[in-house]
């Protein structure tokens, strides 16, 4: 019976021990919880409450309208047109500035004598503040004194009216997103160059590959597959979120043909002071967002290669 018993007192300290580890643990993560409950997880139960009111700022009292706030978004002009320009902005950032980031990734890390310099370049339209950029990028496309057209005019062709033009107008703020974005891919893109083994690349030169082409398909672009899903991701996310470039150049000008999703959402709760309104279009934003995450994680990381 003694030994009995003294064998159970290794066992109560053990799970004393236990317990008292996972009270610090939850110490330890209750500010974080915390944090995130205020921050992020109350403000989106109040967006979501908001969207079935038609809670205006300014006046004491409002009245629950059901979906009538998103029955109203499906016939409302502007918000059809927003989500287009949102599309289309991202279906033309996204995939350019991923290109770019891979291809300048390469370039640097195959450059031996000034890697730091070229990386340094390249990665400081995201460290640059984009509202004062932004003067830069108007100075650029401006139609009389730009550089740009001056360009142009050196060859011989007219050059359009790029932010004030319904039809280039888009098209102009891509470019900037795209200068924006390409660094914060080479970055990425670069860290998972460098975490490739060397020694597979020796293995497939003695396995027949010998160009460079070879090689980048049969042990580069595999082996980048977590840092590439990663990468798309974070471009499509920061595309669809688009609204300082807009607000400081364009607002949303001319005729609508630049106002994406969230300069929209803006306008309606900040503007117009729809505030029941411009929580009914953020809750279709984060659906979308959502959306779009799941579609990515489950087509592409079947793709992906973790070892």
């Amino acid at each position: 019976m003694a030994s009995i018993a003294s064998l159970a007192i290794p066992d109560n300290s053990a799970l004393a021990h236990r317990r008292s580890e996972a009270r610090i643990a939850w110490m330890l993560v209750l500010p974080a919880m915390i944090l995130l409950f205020l921050f992020v997880l109350l403000p989106v139960a109040a967006v979501v409450v908001l969207g079935f009111t038609d809670f205006e700022l300014g006046y004491g009292k409002f009245r629950f309208v059901g979906f009538e706030n998103y029955a109203h978004l499906i016939t409302d002009r502007t918000f059809r047109k927003s989500l287009w320009n949102t599309t289309l902005y991202t279906a033309i950032v996204a995939p350019v500035s991923i290109l770019l980031g891979l291809g300048i990734a390469l370039l640097i890390e195959s450059e031996t004598a000034a890697r730091s310099v070229f990386r340094t370049a390249y990665f400081l339209p995201v460290a640059s503040l984009i509202v004062a950029m932004s003067t830069v990028w108007q100075y650029m496309f401006h139609p009389t004194i730009g550089p740009l057209n001056a360009l142009l005019a050196l060859v011989g062709l007219p050059g359009p009216n790029w932010l004030g033009s319904s039809g280039t107008v888009l098209y102009s703020l891509s470019i900037i997103g795209v200068w924006q974005s390409a660094g914060f891919n080479m970055v990425l893109f670069l860290a998972g160059l460098t975490a490739i083994p060397r020694e597979l690349y020796a293995a497939a030169e003695v396995d027949g590959a010998r160009s460079s082409l070879d090689r980048f398909l049969l042990v580069t672009w595999p082996m980048l597959g977590p840092t590439t899903l990663f990468v798309i991701t974070i471009s499509i996310t920061n595309a669809v979120k688009v609204f300082e470039t807009v607000k400081t150049l364009t607002e949303g000008g001319p005729n609508k043909a630049s106002e994406v999703l969230l300069f929209t959402i803006y306008q309606e709760g900040f503007v117009y002071l729809r505030v029941g309104y411009a929580s009914a279009m953020t809750v279709v934003f984060l659906l979308i967002l959502v959306v779009l995450m799941f579609l990515q994680y489950r087509i592409l990381d079947r793709r992906v290669h973790y070892t």
